[in-house]
């Protein structure tokens, strides 16, 4: 019988252990296979011809290669922001954009939408207003990608108007298009739920049988009369130490202690010269949010070099007195700029943006020439009640905006060669970095 309570002990055990695997195997399994279907790449080639077919007049919507590489460009660079049917997303839902728009239209928006704002072209400027002016990214695509998503598309609407209608049918789903995206992450969250009710139901089972198990012991010991070897059966204690004085055990605790202390010494490290969050207590209280947000004063106003200067200067007391000499006069952070200019000593504000001396910056060639909001780097700054360092400043977050910022070429003859040269080469959107901006030189000389 003592036998048996601790066979049972044992079993009850590896049942949990088991059950627990096989859980978290099964959704494992499922997760990976829905990311192996929602990540699967485009086979090279699979959307060639797609765009001499269009040309000839309509979309090749019966060729499954091309509908299925537009299918996977969509869902891994479109489905973010669109719908492929009328559900507004971030952007306007997809269906009958073919109609909607002409395909060259397309082709252009989608490689440089913002060029096609600049240029004032009267349909994207109108998309533009429409959906809160939110920029949609370039995207370096060819032709026969494009018109890949747009055949897919086409197709979609497609097979939904092939679908017959009869009173109280749902004709949300088209034959063979499967569970929607909606319904998979519903199926996704109802599979979170079930595993963790699977597992509390087996942590109560385990929690009850350890409970039956410690009454049987008891009532062993009070009511039965044992024999030695029984008594060691029933009462035996699991040697903790035989654990910590194992060799393996010792040898991973000092795996995973080594292992934790390099990766916090490259934290360190990488974080060098990283100031980002960096909010020091300044001399004189000036709140952004009171006066570039609710006064609305220009930026320009107090930092009167942004635009025409490699730095946006330090305001000098006497633009401050242009106003204070008649506001909130009896202020105490206003009398610190009194006493500042009666002992004619500057403010002495503490730098917060600080580059190294070994990259270059000019800020007038970003505000001025590139036409760079202060918010893109300074972040919400009139929102500010006290400023602090909003971006990282590091060289791969600038050469990352190097690579995606459009460069506006427009009326600048000096980049009409780089431009059609670019062009024909089709690599997408002609950005900073087309014309140069991610060489070494362009910061560092």
């Amino acid at each position: 019988m003592i036998s048996c309570i601790v066979k049972t002990k044992i079993k009850v055990f590896l049942v949990f252990l088991m059950a627990l695997m096989v859980s978290y195997g099964a959704y494992a399994q499922g997760s990976s296979e829905q990311a192996e279907v929602s990540q699967k790449g485009v086979v090279p080639g699979a959307a060639d011809g797609a765009t001499a077919a269009a040309a000839t007049g309509g979309l090749p919507v019966d060729d499954d290669a091309i509908v299925s590489a537009g299918d996977a460009l969509f869902k891994n660079n479109c489905a973010v922001c669109h719908s492929a049917g009328s559900d507004v997303i971030v952007g306007p839902g997809l269906a009958g954009i073919n109609e909607r728009r002409s395909h060259d239209w397309l082709i252009r928006w989608i490689k440089n939408s913002q060029a096609l704002i600049q240029a004032g072209d009267p349909e994207a400027v109108a998309v533009y207003n429409e959906y809160n002016k939110q920029a949609m990214p370039s995207f370096n695509f060819t032709d026969e990608e494009i018109t890949a998503i747009l055949t897919y598309i086409a197709s979609a609407e497609a097979e939904v108007a092939a679908v017959p209608t009869t009173v109280g049918s749902d004709v949300s789903q088209a034959p063979g298009q499967g569970v929607g995206t909606d319904a998979i992450g519903a199926i996704g969250g109802y599979l979170d739920i079930i595993l963790v009710v699977l597992i509390v139901v087996l942590i109560v089972l385990v929690v009850t049988l350890l409970l039956i198990t410690s009454l049987l012991k008891n009532y062993l010991n009070s009511n039965r009369k044992l024999n030695e070897y029984d008594q060691e059966i029933v009462n035996q204690r699991f040697d903790f130490s035989k654990i910590y004085k194992s060799k393996a055990v010792r040898t991973l605790v000092v795996l995973i202690f080594v292992v934790v202390l390099i990766d916090l010494s490259i934290d360190s490290v990488m974080g060098i010269g990283i100031q980002q969050g960096y909010q020091p207590r300044q001399p004189i209280a000036f709140s952004h949010k009171l006066h570039a947000g609710e006064h609305q004063i220009n930026c320009n106003y107090c930092h009167t070099t942004v635009y025409k200067s490699k730095s946006a200067s330090i305001p000098s007391a006497n633009i401050c007195m242009n106003c204070h000499s008649q506001i909130a006069t009896q202020s105490p952070e206003i009398q610190k700029i009194y006493t500042a200019l009666e002992k004619n000593r500057p403010i002495e504000w503490i730098r917060i943006h600080n580059l190294p001396d070994l990259a270059y910056f000019n800020h007038a060639q970003h505000t001025q020439v590139g036409g760079i909001e202060c918010q893109t780097c300074h972040g919400p700054i009139q929102e500010m009640e006290v400023v602090y360092q909003y971006s990282p400043l590091t060289m791969g977050w600038c050469i990352d905006c190097h690579r995606e910022t459009p460069l506006n070429t427009d009326g600048n003859g000096y980049y009409d060669r780089l431009v059609e040269l670019h062009e024909a080469s089709s690599k997408g959107a002609f950005t900073v970095s087309s014309a140069g901006g991610t060489e070494c030189s362009k910061c560092h000389y």
